[in-house]
């Protein structure tokens, strides 16, 4: 039987190198939201996060792996919480059967660590723009996020609103990136166009925004622009429709409509520092204190392949630091689960830092042109980040122009600012759980 630990005993532990805490309640909980009636929400400090409901029918291999990249593994003490019993020690018995000696189940879980003020605990900053599908469905159930009401729910899409016509979440609005953004640069629509679109769509600055689509990116990338133009509160359902369909919540086919509003009640840009324009770029590169951040694949950032059949130069703006992205062009693995919620803000963070990429600076994302780049970006806007913005221009208009330093080839560690990475030995595009081959 395994056994278990108190909680004045796991408080003595957190701080214990050789002990790994394992969070396995679902990754809302985790951030900072209260599902269970907890007395206060987020996780304990240092906690990694491993929900274990979406990963129950996982085959053992992607689990034990998923568990290395996280760092638990069988040299360490792992202590298992959720927040009463139940999956944790579901989680102990498969952790022991594959041959971890030391493993501790936290039996009085997240209740008993959240109901004493006395115990620390974390969160992700704005947990609460990060949604999950069963408060959305609560604002669902009570109207709240319908045309008229003091809020909207825009279901995103890039140009194809026909998923949105086969199923779409009760009383959400069809909305395609080609509404903020034009060829052949893809940046955004222009201020006066913006603010009209808002206006059209019946957004003020104080109306409550969630999106969601079948592609987070595509999500991302209107949340990034909303932000800017000055609304207050935008949200993103985190793990998108797929989330809301495995939670086993209807869609609606019936389409919705906006209802305009006279004014947007504020001039638009409201926050025009979430957006940089490619002369802002270069004032960037000659700032020792301020990183640029590359957000794609590593054969992208090293010059492999330009990731874009309508992108023929490749390499990255010179001085730029890899910020991850995922295993291939487009993907953004590096930021999500197995489920498509995002990862882990700690992790996240953590893969920033190896990189040398900390809060205390400017800080850009970039892309190709601007969808991944906004992913990244509103992670560390919920991170509470600030000087961040979006490159909006990307990768596809710095490349337009031959005078531009560009780089290629795998970068020569350190790759910046050597005095905030603890390891810059490390920093040559490696981290863990961010994994690339050579092409």
């Amino acid at each position: 039987m395994t056994k278990s630990i108190s909680t004045p005993d796991l408080a003595d532990h957190l701080d214990d190198p050789d002990v790994v805490i394992v969070d396995v309640r679902e990754m809302a909980a985790f951030n900072g939201w209260p599902p269970h009636g907890e007395a206060r929400g987020g996780h304990i400090p240092g906690a990694v996060a491993f929900p274990w409901s979406g990963l129950a029918g996982a085959a053992a291999p992607v689990i034990q792996r998923g568990l290395a990249a996280k760092g638990v593994t069988p040299d360490k003490t792992v202590v298992v919480y959720d927040t009463h019993r139940g999956d944790s020690t579901v989680m102990a018995a498969r952790l022991e059967a594959w041959g971890y000696a030391r493993v501790r189940t936290y039996d009085a879980g997240l209740a008993e660590w959240a109901a004493d003020p006395a115990l620390p605990m974390d969160r992700l900053t704005h947990y609460d723009q990060l949604v999950h599908p069963a408060w959305l469905h609560q604002m669902v159930l009570r109207k709240r996020l319908e045309p008229g009401s003091s809020g909207l729910l825009l279901d995103v899409n890039a140009g194809d609103a026909s998923a949105y016509d086969t199923g779409h979440i009760p009383g959400a609005l069809s909305f395609s990136t080609e509404m903020v953004e034009r060829a052949p640069l893809w940046n955004r629509i222009s201020d006066a166009a913006l603010e009209e679109m808002l206006v059209d769509y019946g957004m003020t600055y104080d109306t409550t925004v969630v999106l969601y689509g079948r592609d987070t990116t595509a999500a991302a990338r209107v949340a990034s622009l909303l932000l800017y133009a000055g609304v207050d509160d935008v949200r993103l359902l985190d793990g998108g429709l797929t989330a809301w369909l495995a939670a086993g919540y209807p869609v609606e086919t019936t389409p919705r409509h906006p209802i305009p509003v006279q004014s947007f009640d504020r001039p638009v840009p409201g926050c025009p520092h979430y957006l940089i324009d490619t002369e802002a770029v270069h004032a960037m590169r000659a700032d020792a204190a301020a990183s640029l951040i590359s957000i794609r694949s590593w054969h992208e950032h090293i010059g492999a392949t330009s990731g874009y059949a309508y992108i023929q130069p490749k390499g990255r703006i010179a001085g730029t630091l890899w910020g991850g992205a995922g295993s291939a062009p487009r993907r953004m693995d590096h930021y999500r689960n197995l489920d498509n919620t995002m990862r882990s803000y700690s992790e996240i963070a953590a893969a920033w830092r190896r990189q040398g990429i900390v809060p205390d600076q400017p800080v850009a994302f970039y892309c190709g042109t601007g969808w991944r780049a906004s992913e990244a970006f509103y992670y560390a806007y919920l991170m509470g980040w600030r000087g961040i913005a979006v490159y909006d221009g990307g990768w596809l208009e710095w490349s337009q122009q031959p005078s531009h330093p560009i780089a290629i080839g795998p970068p020569i560690p350190p790759l910046a600012h050597p005095s905030r990475i603890k390891n810059p030995a490390a920093n040559g595009g490696i981290s863990r759980g961010w994994h690339h081959k050579s092409p």
